[in-house]
Parts: C-alpha cells; sequence; structure tokens
C-alpha cells in the first residue's frame, strides 16, 4: 500500500512541542527550517497545507528565563502570550525563503463552537490556501480557560481538518506510530501500520503520555484521528524526527502508522454539531425516540423526551442520550431548557396549548442533528 498522503490535495499537518524546541527550551530553527522547506516543496507540488504549531508557551518561558514550566493558568497564558511573537516571527522568516507568506491564526473553542465564528474561520482558512498562504494555527491560550480549551494540539489539528474539509490529517510527534502495546513497557509489542480509523481496538493499545515537553499522548492522536474521520480525512501517525517525513509520505512512502476513514463526508452542518465539544446541555429519550432518529433518520419530537439535563437556549447545541445515558445524537435545539421541559412527553400538536405558541413541531429537526459513537 502507498501513503495516503499521495493523493492528498488539501492537507493539515500538526507539529508537536518537541519538534520545533530545543527540549522545551525555546525554538529550535534548524527544525523550524526543515518544516518549512518540506511544507513548501507540497505546495510546490500542488497540495495546500495548514500547519497546526505548538511551542508558544516553551519559547515564552525561554524568552522571560523561565527554567520551570508554570502551574498557574495567568502565567502559562502570559508565556503563550510572550511565545506566540516568537513562534509566528519563525516561521515567517523560515518560509519567506521560500517565497511564501505565512497567516497566524489563533483559535479557542468558542470559534468552533458558534456557528457564525466557525464559518468565518472556515472561509478565511480557505480563503488563505486559495492565496499560497501558510496558516499557522495555536490554540488562543492567551485567552482560553480550561473549561473551555481543546486540550491539545491534536484534538485541534482534527477539528481544522473538519473545518477546512482537508483529506489527510499527518500528526507528527517524536514516537515511530501506534503500537499494539507501549513499547517502552514490553519489547515485544507490535507496531500498527495500517488500520481505521475510530476502530475501538485503537484507544485499547494507545498508552500514557509520550515526551514531557508537550501535553498529548498517543491517545490523543488516535482519538484525533477518529474526529478527523468524521468529515472523510484520513490521519497519518508518525515521527518527525525521520529525516524529510512529510516529503517521503508525499511521495508514497508509508511511514508511521496509517488510519483511513472509511465514512462519507458530512456536510458541513452537520460537521460543525458532530465536533462540538462543550454542549449546552442533554436531553433523556426513551426507545421509541431512540429508533425514530437512529434506525428511521427522523427528527425528534416533545413526545419522546423523558427528562432535560442542563440550562440551555433556544439554538444551542444539546446531546441526546438514552436512558442508559449513552449518547445517541447532537443538535440544534428549537426550545429552550425550561421550555423543554413542559412540552416534553407531549404530541407536537399540545405544544402551543403548554406554552401558549409553537415555534417548530420539532424538540430538533433531522437537517440539524447529526448521530454520534456510530457508523455513518
Amino acid at each position: 500500500m502507498r501513503s495516503l498522503l499521495l493523493e492528498s490535495k488539501c492537507v493539515v499537518v500538526k507539529v508537536g512541542s518537541s519538534l520545533v524546541t530545543n527540549a522545551g527550551e525555546g525554538l529550535d530553527r534548524t527544525a523550524i527550517a526543515a518544516w518549512a522547506r518540506q511544507i513548501s516543496q507540497l505546495v510546490n507540488e500542488g497540495k495546500q497545507v495548514v500547519l497546526v504549531s505548538s511551542g508558544a508557551v516553551a519559547e515564552g518561558m525561554q524568552r522571560l528565563g523561565w527554567r520551570k514550566r508554570p502551574t498557574e493558568v495567568n502565567q502559562l497564558q502570559a508565556a503563550a502570550a510572550v511565545g506566540q511573537m516568537g513562534l509566528v516571527q519563525m516561521y515567517e522568516s523560515c518560509f519567506s525563503v521560500h517565497g511564501l507568506h505565512t497567516a497566524q491564526v489563533l483559535l479557542t473553542h468558542e470559534d468552533l463552537s458558534d456557528r457564525k465564528r466557525y464559518l468565518n474561520a472556515r472561509s478565511t482558512l480557505r480563503t488563505l490556501l486559495s492565496l499560497k498562504v501558510i496558516p499557522i494555527i495555536n490554540e488562543n491560550d492567551t485567552v482560553v480557560t480550561d473549561e473551555i480549551r481543546f486540550g491539545d494540539n491534536d484534538t485541534l489539528g482534527a477539528l481544522v481538518a473538519n473545518l477546512i474539509e482537508a483529506d489527510t490529517l499527518v500528526i507528527l510527534t517524536d514516537q515511530p506510530g501506534l503500537y499494539s502495546e507501549d513499547p517502552r513497557k514490553n519489547p515485544d509489542a507490535s507496531f500498527i501500520q495500517h488500520a481505521r480509523s475510530g476502530d475501538p481496538k485503537l484507544e485499547v493499545m494507545a498508552g500514557g503520555a509520550g515526551s514531557h515537553v508537550g501535553t498529548g499522548g498517543m491517545l490523543t492522536k488516535v482519538l484525533a484521528a477518529k474526529r478527523a474521520s468524521r468529515s472523510g480525512a484520513h490521519t497519518i501517525i508518525a515521527s518527525g524526527r525521520e529525516q524529510d517525513v512529510l516529503l517521503r509520505l508525499s511521495r508514497g512512502e508509508v511511514l508511521g502508522t496509517h488510519l483511513r476513514s472509511e465514512q462519507m463526508k458530512m456536510i458541513a452542518k452537520k460537521q460543525w454539531l458532530a465536533d462540538h465539544l462543550r454542549l449546552g446541555g442533554k436531553v433523556v429519550i426513551d426507545a421509541g425516540a431512540v429508533k425514530a432518529l437512529r434506525d428511521d433518520g427522523k427528527s425528534l419530537l416533545p413526545i419522546g423526551i423523558l427528562r432535560v439535563e442542563g440550562n440551555f437556549e433556544r439554538g444551542e447545541v444539546v446531546s441526546c442520550v438514552d436512558t442508559l445515558g449513552f449518547e445517541i445524537a447532537r443538535g440544534l435545539v428549537n426550545y429552550s431548557s425550561q421550555e423543554s421541559a413542559r412540552i416534553l412527553g407531549s404530541p407536537s400538536s399540545e405544544i402551543s396549548n403548554i406554552l401558549g405558541y409553537s415555534d417548530e413541531p420539532e424538540l430538533i429537526h433531522r437537517d440539524n442533528l447529526v448521530l454520534v459513537n456510530l457508523q455513518e
């Protein structure tokens, strides 16, 4: 088999902190220049490339003279703010050698959970790619909080792949790829070269944290591949220590672990719904509603609702779970949590009598609903 990158036209490349810093102590210009050279070559070959890069906090620590990574959120945010300047400056100077411009794009979960901001980000990135500008994406650590942060750039890379409908997500790390077990603990662990994104066995295989510099271990990469597959994007997890790894992958060489997506691309709205990391609340639905959503492709009606949890407003994304708590779907709700609680278990014809008005006969219309945890 050949590399999944060979035929890919739109690619998201994620590089971890260990691949752009000197053991976490400031940026490694030689390494960043090498990434710029390889990505420039991919662009010359006709590919569109978005780069998700870590390294801002490590660079900020170096500039501020901090030897130990802080634990206080405000100090981490300060380090990220200082370090992000150095990160984009270095990428811009390295790419300019090859006649390419870069663009800084800082994202938070709010940018991708709000429908309007999501579409604006999507439009901006597509425009940059059409201009052959390399978007350098990082989480906006300066303003984000623990409650709304992506948590790691593997997840961010997957969401960006969904956002721009990339063909392949390449996650470069300091490990060769995925093994059946942690090779540091079991030397007989077998290397996984090809698998299907979303295979539950992969999550079992994925071990603990990797480098002390970054925040993501192999499990986050497996979960990122699962998320990226929702929009039909394949994922490659490979070692960034391999010489010219991107160029070799682009020529068809199989390096690392290739996780193939077998799902069809979703329409943009449902893709956005599936990508929500933070939900407004949940509704517990009965067996009849589960069947209507999962098997019959129907809308969710108030009569199928057993219980409402959380506080949400009309238009928020909520989770639909069965009586055991298993998530069946999520979607844009037509009524607030208080209104939903009043009309639950009632036929749609009674909504107006109960609330005094009726916006929609459905709690969630099927066009605003996406199934989750299921193969499409």
